[in-house]
């Protein structure tokens, strides 16, 4: 009693002292809080300017990389939506349409914009994903320091995050934009989160949840967000510490203010689950226990990489029923046991609690149990859920430097971080130095994962774009030998994706017969693999066998109704029979699909301009295509600009139309076309004595 009545009076007497304080108007305290305000902004912004610069230490060289053949031609150098930039059309498209299988608006309109500002500039592309890397990093540490108040914790946590080699795929890959952008909104997420916490409101709460739907529109394994929500809320908000009475009512009422975001979530996966069956998947769902044991080999997979991230690839293939039972039963044990430990140290170390649950939790959607793709994990998926772990680590160390501590346990401590950063840092800028081009990619991939068909595949398709045949043909051959060791019906795309590409190799050297027995036996692994009817449609026609190149790309277009270059070969066949009417129709429908289709536009101008059929001719709208054409085509190819000569002598403008052909016929010279000049001087003939060309 004595000691308590001693402590009250003390308190007592620190509050008559400070009343005395503020009656006589000194302001030493109110000086001194202002300082150290001032010091924590200081220190606060010097951190940042770190974090900036060891993350471009990192990954600035990626300015000087280009696209890969990995999706990047999917999302950007080969989609004609992106490519024509900024548009009303196509903001329209890519809020009503799926974009690679996946409905995730505003990151392909970011890639609009990218083309809008930098063309196919590469470049300009990876400098988007680096600044939208470090505006996640900055994010992250202010909302880390807000929400704990911890400096050093938070901006240890942030730096892995900015320079963890396992997030080199994906700022250093274009087509993962998905991953960038959903990290900035799903940070600003969090910070709006904290501020409604601190005051509640309707529009702050309104704001939390405009945001995290832009962020599922960007990526949509932020489905988990809520669920991050209700952790932060534990630790370290704090929302649900009291009384055990108080914890029962306060949890269903934390659960309940998130309905409206799991409802976004929902809706989130609903669309996703849409879009991934609007094509033939690249694996049919695979076995239960197949799914089930590679989860939990994953789980601590990604645990060991981020301790060891060496050997690391952008493709791992499917261990399928391969994993050692020793192995997934380690791996579950490790799973379920710190699960179990976490909790068991939740009311001294609440931190465990968020972090681990954080890593488990976010990587649900991409763990494997709904299967998309080949792979067995895959180093983007690390990118949000892995800063769980990164909590785990760095306040845990802090609670060891808290408790009264030698000096030199505490520098032997920061010389461990500052080795760490280091050493992380060297790893990242070497393993983004591997996604400079796609050769240099996928030659690593093999390097460091053995048989990895896609490697070959992908590195065979490179090959054969730069009709290098022979190459491109071992490198198919290569992959098929790896897929013939696994001849398993989950994995019939892939072997038909291979098929394909080795079919249209051998066609490429004319070997016709070899070419049609791959891509048959790519439409007999998938029925439903429009590009292998596609192609063979196009070897049938190089043969001359013209109505059975048309009902090949016809079940092509069946399968794929939006394939602008099927319509235009179908065109390109009717004409050759005589059947210009239904070609006009696919060559509109061509054009309906992708407007600036140059060789439509030239085709379709052409047929307007020369049709013996009068009832077919319009020249006017034959000048329109044709200008068109030449101006996609950059004004380089002689056939255009001969058909702008032919539509405006149709157009009664044959001045023009002289001087289009004499430049035509130049052009045409200059690329040593003798036979295209030949006839663009008789065609300059007609149009001297006015009169238009005919078909």
């Amino acid at each position: 009693m004595a000691a308590r009545r001693l402590s009250t009076r003390a308190t007592k007497e620190r509050q008559v002292s400070n009343r005395r304080k503020h009656s006589s108007g000194v302001s030493s305290s109110g000086s001194y809080v202002h300082g150290q305000r001032a010091k924590s902004r200081v220190t606060d912004l010097l951190v940042c300017l770190g974090l900036v610069a060891v993350t471009w230490a990192v990954f600035g060289q990626t300015l000087a990389h280009d696209f890969v053949n990995f999706d990047d031609h999917v999302y950007v150098y080969e989609n004609p939506l992106v490519m024509r930039g900024l548009s009303t059309e196509g903001i329209i498209d890519a809020f009503t349409h799926t974009h690679a299988r996946n409905w995730h608006p505003l990151t392909t309109v970011s890639h609009m914009l990218d083309c809008q500002l930098y063309g196919l500039n590469a470049g300009g592309h990876h400098l988007t994903n680096v600044i939208l890397h470090t505006i996640s990093v900055l994010l992250l540490f202010l909302v880390l320091k807000q929400m704990t108040g911890a400096l050093w914790q938070s901006a240890f946590v942030t730096v892995l995050f900015a320079i963890h080699p396992l997030h080199v795929e994906s700022v250093a890959w274009i087509a993962e934009r998905k991953d960038v952008l959903s990290a900035v909104f799903f940070m600003v997420t969090l910070a709006a989160y904290a501020r409604h916490v601190q005051a509640p409101s309707l529009v702050r709460y309104l704001l939390v949840a405009l945001l995290f739907a832009c962020g599922l529109m960007s990526k949509p394994m932020l489905v988990t967000l809520p669920f991050v929500l209700l952790l932060l809320d534990y630790w370290p908000l704090r929302r649900l510490e009291g009384q055990k009475s108080e914890v029962g009512s306060r949890l269903p009422r934390l659960i309940t203010e998130k309905i409206p975001l799991f409802a976004l979530s929902a809706f989130s996966c609903m669309a996703t689950l849409f879009a991934q069956r609007q094509g033939p998947s690249a694996i049919d769902q695979l076995p239960f226990l197949w799914k089930l044991n590679n989860t939990f080999v994953s789980y601590v997979t990604y645990i060991w990489q981020m301790l060891w991230p060496a050997r690391l690839a952008v493709f791992y293939p499917h261990p399928n029923d391969r994993l050692p039972p020793v192995n997934v039963t380690a791996a579950i044990a490790l799973v379920v046991g710190v699960s179990l430990l976490v909790i068991y140290l939740r009311r001294t170390k609440p931190y465990l609690v968020t972090g681990w649950f954080w890593y488990l939790g976010m990587l649900v959607p991409v763990i494997g149990f709904v299967q998309v793709g080949e792979q067995a994990h895959a180093d983007r998926y690390t990118y949000l859920p892995q800063i769980g772990l990164y909590i785990m680590i760095a306040w845990t160390v802090g609670d060891l430097l808290s408790e009264p501590t030698p000096r030199a346990r505490r520098a032997l401590v920061g010389v461990a971080a500052a080795i760490t950063i280091v050493s992380l840092s060297v790893r990242a800028i070497i393993q983004a130095s591997y996604w400079k081009n796609s050769e240099t990619l996928w030659n690593h991939t093999l390097a460091v994962t053995g048989e990895n068909d896609v490697a070959h595949n992908n590195l065979g398709f490179l090959f054969l774009r730069r009709g290098e045949l022979d190459k491109a043909i071992s490198q198919f051959q290569a992959a098929l030998n790896v897929r013939s060791k696994n001849s398993d019906t989950h994995y019939s795309l892939g072997a038909a994706l291979i098929q394909n590409n080795l079919g249209n190799a051998l066609a490429r050297k004319q070997l016709w017969d070899e070419a049609i027995d791959h891509l048959q036996e790519a439409i007999r692994l998938r029925p439903d693999y429009a590009d292998a009817y596609f192609n063979l449609g196009s070897v049938l026609f190089q043969q001359g066998r013209i109505d059975q190149a048309i009902a090949q790309w016809q079940k092509a277009l069946a399968i794929r109704p939006r394939d602008a270059e099927a319509h235009r070969n179908v065109a390109s066949a009717l004409r050759k029979q005589g059947n210009v009417k239904e070609a006009i129709a696919q060559y509109e429908q061509a054009l309906n699909i992708t407007p600036e289709d140059s060789v439509a536009l030239n085709n379709l101008a052409w047929i307007l301009a020369t049709s013996s059929d009068a009832s077919m001719r319009d020249g006017a709208r034959a000048v329109t295509l044709a200008m068109k054409a030449v101006q996609a085509s950059g004004g380089t190819d002689p056939n255009f600009a001969r058909t702008l000569a032919a539509a405006r002598a149709e157009a009664g403008q044959f001045a023009e139309a002289v001087a289009t052909a004499e430049a035509a016929k130049a052009l045409a010279s200059t690329q040593s076309k003798p036979e295209l000049a030949s006839r663009l001087d008789e065609e300059i003939a007609l149009y001297r004595a006015r009169v238009a060309v005919r078909e």
